[in-house]
């Protein structure tokens, strides 16, 4: 099951364990629990400290397998084989319950040790998700710090009859204690805010009482990591507030354009981020969205209010709040998103497996999203408004040359059809005779550009047309000491590259604005 240099890997890493590490297993005959003895034997051989053993119990799923100590009453499940990106999930839950100590915050580990009550968690995840692998682990470590709560994380594509019988569209889902609970990427600490009600209060308290700084950057992504990383060498206090870590480039997949790297993801190089910038003294204040932007006044401090209640005040601000993903305005997709629309094809697209689905968007984003559907799903029908696709010419010759793809160009769709719980077709109109059609389909991925993250600053300062903010040629916006970079402006060619440009910019802007006022 694992080569050669993997076990070499893992040896290394289960030298680091503690304590004895008991895997119990629920099989059938099948191929899949055959496989999943072989992974397990691999893993038992790899450490004396690994015993794995066979559990006949027909309440579990199988293939499955429990992760405990000797003594304890660990509730950590795997349904399914974790391998692809949950592979990492699987390394990192066996060194936890071995003893290794978690890679958390003591004040987190502490809040998740005192919550009261029983927690069981669902996650249905695909293995092909890049954002599942978060909240398999951010759960896993919650279970393995407080015995209340318990966590099985279940391959969407192996039990495709839960799926079906729970309506579960898109991945990570999440359940708890038998209700839904959320879906879509997740970490520790936002997961706690849900479930430990006074948490939100507390870290409002905690965040109004922080010292003004002298630039707050408002974003986490490419643009606000690169101001803030610029901002905190000059030697000035610098601080960093973003509802996600990272922003888009986490949904991103392949990225080739990266100058001096070949070739990364957007999970991989949002976590380079995160470590660049912590290696600077900058406070980073992770979750928090922003809600509103009050101009400086007599104090000299302009305040961002967020959400949370909590407010923060600096003598510079640095919006770079990015964009996210345009919706259609059609009649369809708001009800059924999560249940057959979705964004994201490398992670909603395995749960489509057999069926067929359409892609709405000729650019590089709806063709690079038919391609890869195309390998997974029975049949892709990708639908562009415009007479021809706006797709590069390479993967538009690797497009046509797919036999489950059709293509419908001139085409405006005007209706996401459904029975009520899950999306079941697509209506569009041909644009050059006016006729409707109707598609019978299992899931809509929408594909069509993005739209900046501006509502909360719409009537503060000044906006283009298209919502984004208008900045000068060092990144000023309309009201002095604030502003912006990245995505969010009216900067051309929205790419991670040029938005750490223009996030240095800001910076340096920022900077230069202190100085002189």
């Amino acid at each position: 099951m694992l080569d050669a240099n993997i076990k070499t890997q893992l040896k290394a890493y289960f030298e680091k364990l503690t304590q004895p590490i008991e895997i119990t297993a629920s099989v059938d005959g099948g191929d899949k629990s055959r496989e999943l003895l072989e992974l397990l034997d691999d893993l038992k051989s790899l450490s004396s400290r690994i015993t794995v053993q066979q559990n006949d119990d027909d309440t579990q799923r199988k293939p499955s397998f429990s992760l405990n100590s000797p003594g304890k009453n660990l509730g950590i499940r795997f349904a399914g084989l974790p391998m692809g990106h949950e592979f990492t999930s699987l390394v990192l839950a066996l060194l936890q319950v071995g003893g290794h100590p978690p890679k958390a915050e003591p004040e987190v580990i502490e809040q998740i040790r005192n919550l009261e009550g029983e927690f069981n968690f669902e996650t249905y995840i695909s293995l092909s998700c890049h954002n599942c692998p978060e909240v398999v682990q951010a759960i896993n470590l919650m279970a393995a710090i407080n015995p209340n709560i318990r966590h099985v994380m279940i391959d969407g594509a192996l039990f495709q009859k839960e799926v079906d019988e729970r309506k579960i569209m898109a991945v990570p889902t999440i359940f708890l204690n038998g209700q839904e609970f959320g879906h879509g990427r997740m970490g520790v600490q936002e997961i706690l805010n849900k479930i430990d009600t006074g948490a939100i209060k507390k870290e409002a308290e905690k965040l109004s009482a922080k010292e003004p700084f002298d630039v707050l950057i408002v974003g986490g992504g490419p643009a606000g990591a690169s101001a803030a990383i610029y901002s905190a060498r000059k030697g000035i206090r610098t601080g960093v507030v973003a509802e996600r870590f990272g922003g888009q480039v986490m949904d991103t997949m392949a990225i080739e354009n990266f100058i001096s790297v070949k070739e990364t993801d957007g999970p991989k190089l949002a976590a380079a981020l995160e470590e660049h910038v912590k290696s600077y003294d900058v406070d980073i204040m992770n979750l928090q969205r922003a809600a509103a932007l009050v101009p400086a006044h007599d104090d000299g401090f302009t305040e961002v209010r967020l959400e949370s209640g909590a407010t923060l005040k600096a003598k510079s601000v640095i919006i770079a709040t990015g964009a996210r993903w345009r919706e259609i305005n059609v009649p369809g997709e708001k009800e059924y998103r999560g249940r057959g629309v979705a964004y994201c094809p490398h992670c909603d697209g395995p749960l489509f497996k057999g069926r067929s689905v359409a892609v709405i968007g000729g650019g590089n984003s709806g063709v690079e999203a038919a391609i890869d559907l195309a390998g997974i799903v029975k049949d892709v029908t990708l639908i562009e408004f415009n007479g021809e696709l706006r797709a590069d010419a390479v993967l538009q010759k690797k497009l046509f040359s797919l036999p489950n793809v059709t293509v419908i160009t001139g085409a405006q769709t005007t209706e996401i059809n459904g029975d009520g719980e899950k999306v079941n077709g697509l209506t569009y109109t041909n644009r050059q005779t006016g006729e409707s059609h109707r598609i019978d389909l299992a899931a809509v991925f929408i594909q069509i550009g993005l739209v900046p993250n501006t509502d909360w600053i719409k009537d503060t300062i000044t906006l283009s047309k298209f919502g984004e903010i208008e900045v000068d040629d060092k990144g000023q916006t309309s009201e002095p000491g604030v502003f912006a970079a990245g995505d969010v402006t009216t900067v051309p060619f929205k790419q991670i590259i040029i938005a750490m440009g223009e996030g240095s910019k800001a910076a340096l802007g920022a900077f230069e604005h202190l100085i002189r006022h």
